[in-house]
């Protein structure tokens, strides 16, 4: 049985509910943002871009090359910090700390990137897991090189004399942990050779004593050793990588030079961003390097400085962090290194 309403009273009852109704709608949409409204499009404030070596090194002066042309592109000021120390390990973990917002970005080269853990103890972050790769920028050529005045003629030779020495040869690095270093101990072991590794504080120094002979060889940046080469100082014996530098295409690779087979990874220089950094942020970072990487100007001055550039996805460039990664560990196993 339907009870009895008075006269007029289910209208104001009706009318009751959709004010109520009407209420709550409005402030709900009050409450609600359009997602397209609620965060800032990236980016909206200044971008850190840590480079943990100091001022004037591989990665200082590729960020400065990098940076004025990625600020007009995104519309934000480019900050380099330079975070030294512990073979970048210090700028690294930085980043690895830093929230995963696409405002603090790190560029950085590699080894010592994934390698410093292997010659140091206490490295707390893990160099791919830690990291989203964003862009390969460049890769800097390494070079075999002996004096001018050393009997050393060639690849084959320079084998020959590190077996026939007592004590073996002596070759130069820019320092533990470099490639160049990794490059010398791949050397030594693939080829049964007695190399002594003598890393100095930079390339300079060790450039210094293999142009004067005071060493037997270097294995040191191409960008460096060229200049020597083309004056008649030094003799290159070839590139350390499996492919010839576009700055010195007529210099061979070792595997040509008939250690067949032989090569490391490309001495990248990079950028990378904390783990987590959301897809958009990366796709946008890296499409915008891209473009600058494609810049004449941008190209001649990271040649000028011995770097090719390289136009890479994050997939390519994450691959090849993952990839260099477990060839250096295997070389540093092999040869017995243990961090200290």
């Amino acid at each position: 049985m339907t009870p009895h309403l008075p006269p007029g009273s289910g209208r104001r009852r009706l009318l009751s509910h959709s004010l109520k109704f009407a209420a709550l709608a409005l402030a709900l949409s009050a409450a609600w943002v359009p997602p397209a409204t609620a965060q800032a499009a990236y980016p909206s404030r200044p971008i850190k871009l840590i480079a943990p070596f100091a001022a004037g090194g591989a990665a200082d002066t590729v960020a400065r090359i990098l940076a004025p042309k990625l600020s007009e592109s995104l519309g934000q000021p480019i900050i380099i910090e330079n975070r030294a120390g512990a073979s970048g390990a210090i700028g690294s973990a930085y980043v690895a700390a830093a929230a995963p917002d696409g405002y603090t970005l790190l560029l950085n080269l590699g080894p010592p990137h994934q390698t410093v853990q292997f010659f140091t103890k206490g490295i707390k972050y893990d160099p791919v897991k830690d990291f989203t790769a964003i862009s390969h920028v460049a890769t800097a050529p390494q070079s075999l090189v002996v004096p001018a005045s050393s009997p050393i003629k060639s690849v084959a030779d320079f084998v020959a004399a590190a077996k026939a020495s007592p004590k073996g040869l002596s070759y130069a690095t820019s320092g533990s942990g470099t490639s160049q270093h990794l490059a010398g101990l791949l050397l030594a072991s693939s080829q049964k050779l007695a190399l002594t590794h003598v890393g100095y504080r930079g390339g300079a120094p060790a450039l210094t004593d293999v142009v004067g002979a005071q060493i037997d060889a270097g294995l040191l940046v191409l960008s460096n050793t060229l200049p020597y080469i083309q004056a008649g100082k030094l003799r290159a014996l070839g590139v350390v990588e499996s492919h010839r530098s576009k700055s010195a295409p007529n210099i061979p690779t070792l595997a040509e030079g008939g250690l067949t087979g032989f090569s490391v990874p490309d001495t990248w220089v990079g950028v990378m961003g904390p783990a987590g950094l959301p897809a958009p942020i990366v796709q946008r970072l890296n499409a915008d390097i891209l473009n600058i990487l494609r810049n004449p100007d941008v190209k001649a001055q990271l040649q000028q400085n011995g770097y090719d550039a390289v136009e890479a996805s994050p997939e390519e460039f994450a691959r090849l962090l993952a990839d260099s990664t477990q060839v250096y560990k295997s070389i540093v196993q092999k040869a017995g290194i243990t961090p200290e």
